[in-house]
């Protein structure tokens, strides 16, 4: 048996009869919502995009913002 991910828009009128469609051929649908990420990983995230700045002091760091 194999196993196939479809992804299916159910706002939308042939979406909804896709999945009706599926359901009464006895096709076993189950929702899969995506996990939110935790702050850390979006932090490591944005570290490894190099979206955060490292200073050595917090006069380096008054100074990079003009402050």
């Amino acid at each position: 048996m194999a196993t196939y991910a479809i992804t299916l828009n159910e706002r939308t009128a042939s979406g909804k009869a896709l999945k009706a469609y599926l359901q009464a051929l006895g096709v076993f649908i189950s929702k899969v919502t995506p996990k939110a990420k935790s702050s850390y990983l979006r932090s490591q995230e944005d570290k490894l995009a190099g979206r955060v700045e490292t200073f050595s002091s917090s006069e380096e760091m008054f100074k990079s913002l003009g402050i």
